[in-house]
């Protein structure tokens, strides 16, 4: 009996478009359970995944996608902590060696034996996916898949960055970037009692963070983002959490800190990121990483989800349209997020979008 196929979107070579192939939809061995995706989120990680622009480089050829949500169809032996027909989601951290010290001090996601779902092992743009039980998220009723897949990443990575803020209720928060994490991060920073500035360089989506709840909004293009930071919020924000890919706006984040705040990075732009040494030295300022989160976070930031405090702009796209997808990703030109539909919905959402352009 041959095997059965699953379509999926391939990078062959770094760079290069990815390729639309069918393999083989895999086996759950000893310890894994097999996914049936219903919907995968587009990250900008996704891109320097193709792209090859981080040190650590992904084995070609491999599956992109780390935002993959559906319904666990297969689990292999030994498997007890899920249930065929759960739904589940397969994130970033894909797993963690479980006993080092950084997992055994819940910090599971710095862990050095840590896999990565898109990246160093095959990923969510694919009908069906591998996971490992013990990581994946588990999605609370009531939110649907194509909801919950951009919260897997950008929901938890923008979550996760405004606790390493420590900004309390009431303290302002500047969030660098309203796009596609921006936009999820001002809703949480909202829910959790803070004051927010937006600062952007695109005047629809300052626009939309205003509707979104934020208290003040920066264009970075046309005024000194630290300087209306600063006299915005009475000298400048306790937590500044950066989400944008670009280098130009990591050298802004230090200026908008106040004395004794912290600046919190979560984008990730290929190069390096010189600090004001006295700047930060002279004014106390923390300067810190964040990457992901936990296992607890993520279960924390789909509660507020759950809740209806947090919900992503999605744009519903198929599998066959990653490549123009990630054009527009590259360009700057996705508003928020993109969620590849594996339930056929996907292919319809475009038809409706060309219908709509062609008047």
């Amino acid at each position: 009996m041959s095997p059965r196929k699953m379509q999926c979107a391939v990078v062959t070579a770094f760079g290069q478009p990815l390729s639309l192939q069918e393999w083989d939809v895999p086996t759950p061995g000893p310890g894994q359970i097999l996914v049936k995706t219903e919907a995968c989120g587009v990250c900008h990680t996704d891109l320097h995944a193709r792209n090859g622009d981080w040190p650590v480089k992904p084995t070609l050829p491999f599956i992109p996608g780390h935002e993959a949500i559906g319904r666990i169809v297969a689990v292999g032996a030994g498997v007890k902590i899920v249930k065929e027909g759960d739904r589940v989601g397969v994130p970033w951290l894909y797993s963690a060696c479980g006993h080092c010290d950084y997992c055994l001090s819940a910090w599971e996601t710095v862990c050095g034996e840590a896999e990565f779902g898109g990246y160093t092992k095959n990923g969510g743009f694919a009908e069906y996916v591998l996971a490992d039980p013990n990581y994946v998220a588990h999605i609370p009723a009531g939110l649907g898949p194509k909801e919950a897949a951009p919260l897997i990443c950008a929901g938890v990575t923008t979550y996760k960055g405004i606790k390493e803020t420590q900004a309390r209720p009431g303290e302002w928060i500047a969030i660098s970037g309203a796009g596609g994490l921006g936009h999820l991060a001002i809703q949480y920073a909202k829910a959790m009692g803070l004051q927010v500035c937006a600062v952007d360089i695109d005047d629809g989506k300052l626009a939309h963070a205003k509707r979104l709840g934020a208290d003040l909004i920066v264009n970075a293009k046309t005024e000194d983002p630290a300087e209306a930071v600063k006299k915005g919020t009475n000298g400048g924000a306790h937590g500044v959490l950066i989400t944008a890919p670009s280098l130009s706006a990591f050298n802004q984040g230090v200026g908008m800190t106040r004395k004794r705040g912290t600046c919190v990075l979560v984008g990730l732009p290929p190069g390096n990121f010189p600090l004001p040494l006295f700047d930060v030295v002279a004014n106390c300022i923390t300067v810190r990483g964040s990457f992901v989160g936990t296992r607890k976070d993520m279960a924390e930031c789909l509660a507020f989800a759950a809740e209806g405090k947090v919900k992503a702009d999605i744009e519903l796209q198929p599998l066959a349209s990653i490549n123009q997808v990630f054009e527009r990703l590259a360009k700057g030109d996705v508003p928020s997020r993109v969620v590849l539909d594996f339930t056929g919905n996907g292919e319809a959402h475009t038809a409706q979008a060309l219908q709509l352009e062609a008047l």
